[in-house]
């Protein structure tokens, strides 16, 4: 593949990255008509999207701060839900820790669920590219502004249509969240994963502080870990010389990926 230059690289993340956008976008408009309906100020409501950018979080926060809870009850929680990005950036890190720190983050901040699902799947194909990180900032930049478009507009037409957000226009966030995992579970591990998963989420969705995300995280990981082991273990030969060498460097890279995609199975919820 020719090395593409930093604007080519920056254009192709934010091409890749546009039904992404296209899915992410009532979800920006159903948030900003939310806090057109809480005690809130408007300009909180943006503020919050330039400064957290983090759909499911700023959701949970307007939420809370709307029934009066207090301060560290509502931090706690949506450190709990955003938890998931530490395994998001644990897997991309060894594509971008020769950047400098400023480099680093700015890509950590903007990185979100679907930045994350196009990134991963570029680095993939492409491990070695070295204009890769401006593939990555032009996914996660291009869903920043998209962000801020839809939370603007909710903001705005929020109070004249106080019923928007009964319309269904939330589901195309699931569909977003269907598009990136269905893909992957062609792979016996991480279709397991994600059905123990995406059960495990359902089963402890009552749990309060959304503490059933990370029990949903931990038990996917847990069984696509075993499932990966245990293919590893079916498929290894005596005799395989350089042939299992790379059997392991396949299996090593599916359980860092899997791991990450466990956790939007998770935060889909």
């Amino acid at each position: 593949m020719p090395v593409l230059s930093r604007t080519a690289s920056f254009a192709a993340g934010a091409r890749d990255t546009l039904p992404m956008i296209v899915g992410a976008a009532p979800f920006g408009l159903i948030f900003g008509a939310l806090v057109a309906s809480t005690p809130l100020a408007l300009w909180h409501g943006q503020l919050m999207s330039l400064t957290v950018f983090a759909g499911s979080s700023q959701f949970i926060a307007a939420g809370l701060f709307a029934t009066g809870v207090g301060y560290a009850v509502l931090w706690a929680t949506t450190l709990i839900v955003n938890l998931r990005h530490m395994l998001y950036a644990a897997n991309l890190l060894p594509h971008v820790k020769h950047l400098n720190l400023r480099w680093r983050s700015v890509l950590g901040f903007l990185l979100t669920d679907e930045t994350f699902a196009v990134t991963s799947s570029y680095f993939h194909r492409h491990p070695d590219d070295p204009m890769g990180h401006w593939y990555f900032l032009g996914s996660a930049l291009s869903m920043y502004l998209n962000w801020q478009l839809w939370t603007l507009a909710g903001l705005l037409f929020g109070a004249a249509f106080p019923r928007l957000q009964t319309l269904g226009l939330d589901f195309a966030m699931v569909a977003t969240f269907i598009a990136i995992i269905v893909p992957q579970m062609a792979r016996v591990p991480w279709a397991i994963a994600t059905v123990v998963a995406g059960a495990s989420a359902f089963l402890c969705r009552g749990l309060p502080y959304k503490l059933g995300l990370l029990v949903a995280v931990a038990l996917g990981i847990v069984a696509g870990m075993l499932a990966l082991h245990a293919k590893r273990r079916g498929g290894a030969r005596p005799d395989s010389g350089s042939g299992g060498d790379n059997d392991r460097r396949n299996t090593a890279h599916e359980a860092s990926g899997m791991r990450s995609q466990e956790a939007s199975t998770g935060g889909a919820q």
